[in-house]
């Protein structure tokens, strides 16, 4: 468990995760062992899964999960983390393939995608309209829009996600300091400031998080598996 750095002192409440928390959608599916498949490696999948249990954004805490992004090279097409508030509340879902299951295809233009909204996607297949690299990646997105204008590859060309391993995946949110900090397998991938609370979410504390994930043409196993939830009391 990390430590959180605060002025006054706080009590950490570690709670287990269990996978009967989970609402499943689409191709979801409970794996056993604690573990919750999100898409089989079949064309054209899409699976969510959503926590029963709300997140405090005025609280903070850490998720860590463990995420498998398959073992095929040339799969697709990757895993977000999402926080949302959509209307369609446990329901709400995005485009399947490059989208993830998060977002929509076009930017500029409305379409099916959970908003409002913050994700993280673990994304292991380059698609030009969302401004991917050549080699898998992470990036931060917000209210459904699947492209992204920085991304995290470890400045490698060559990086793999799909190396048929799981990774470590943890998020943290610090309301006093509006600070989100992404790590992968240790490292800090991705660490923003954003007042989620009124810029993206409208005043509203109370939001609904989990994971969703897609294939197109391409596809692969991905999955993830149960840690913990720490918060902040």
């Amino acid at each position: 468990m990390y430590k959180l750095t605060l002025t006054a002192t706080l009590t950490l409440l570690t709670h287990l995760v269990s996978v009967a928390q989970f609402k499943m959608l689409g191709t979801s599916r409970d794996m056993g062992n604690g573990c919750i498949q999100l898409t089989p490696s079949v064309a054209y999948s899409e699976g969510l899964a959503y926590s029963h249990t709300k997140l405090n954004l005025s609280e903070n805490f850490e998720i860590e999960f463990d995420i498998f992004l398959g073992d095929k090279e040339e799969g697709a097409d990757g895993i977000t983390f999402v926080v949302h508030n959509d209307q369609r509340g446990f329901n709400a879902f995005g485009n399947w393939g490059e989208c993830m299951g998060y977002g929509r295809f076009n930017p500029n233009y409305p379409g099916n995608s959970i908003y409002p909204s913050i994700a993280v996607e673990f994304d292991t297949y380059q698609n030009i309209n969302q401004n991917d690299p050549v080699s898998d990646h992470v990036a931060y997105l917000e209210n459904g829009s699947s492209r992204h204008q920085s991304h995290w590859n470890n400045e490698d060309s060559d990086f793999n996600l799909e190396d048929n391993r799981l990774h470590n995946f943890r998020f943290r949110w610090d309301p006093s300091k509006k600070r989100i900090t992404v790590l992968l397998d240790g490292t800090v991938v991705y660490k923003g400031q954003k007042d989620l609370i009124n810029e993206i979410f409208d005043g509203k504390t109370e939001v609904i998080w989990g994971f969703t994930a897609s294939t197109g043409r391409a596809h692969n196993l991905q999955y993830f598996c149960l840690r913990r939830l720490a918060s902040a009391k």
